[in-house]
């Protein structure tokens, strides 16, 4: 069962009645729940992430006490990735657009900026993994790899998430109109 339907689920009796009364509110409800969902889960992957960034900062440490001052640049490049992509979860747009907002965003595509949230963790598993195979392997010859590959992945999940922006603006920059169809 996904986020979204749980918070379906506990809908209290009297949402469910004047959803079923008044015309239009379901689908404002509906949107509201979705937005809700998708609020929860980036704050979810946020705090994961303050987790794996702790553990990154401990690989910095690592590095410092074995000797490996040739890695730091790229650790510190991952760092400063990780704790980016953690302000974008944190401060990113719910994925809903009131009655006034500038950004109207339709139900299909609410529902994509969830599923697209909901994949994004896969890169806090595989930026964990990284990061554990790197502090197992402090002295081996493939630390470097693994460094290289905690710095991209970083630099790959900012990446992909400007795409979550594409999806809410459909292409285009708030404020600008929309490409005629």
């Amino acid at each position: 069962m996904s986020l979204l339907d749980r918070i379906k689920e506990n809908m209290f009796g009297l949402e469910r009645g004047i959803a079923d009364a008044l015309p239009g509110y379901k689908g404002y409800k509906q949107k509201e729940l979705r937005r809700e969902a998708d609020k929860l889960l980036r704050e979810t992957l946020a705090a994961r992430l303050r987790t794996v960034k702790t553990q990154l900062d401990n690989l910095q440490q690592d590095l410092i006490s074995s000797g490996n001052f040739d890695l730091l640049d790229e650790t510190g490049s991952a760092v400063t990735q990780l704790q980016t992509f953690i302000d974008r979860l944190r401060t990113a747009a719910y994925g809903y657009g009131g009655f006034f907002d500038a950004v109207r965003v339709k139900e299909d595509t609410l529902d994509q900026v969830y599923a697209f949230d909901a994949a994004l963790l896969d890169y806090v598993d595989r930026i964990e993994g990284a990061i554990g195979r790197a502090r197992e392997g402090i002295n081996s010859e493939d630390l470097r790899a693994q460094i290289l590959l905690i710095r991209d992945l970083t630099r790959e999940a900012n990446m992909t998430f400007d795409q979550r922006k594409e999806i809410l603006t459909g292409g285009h920059e708030v404020g600008t109109p929309a490409p005629e169809a």
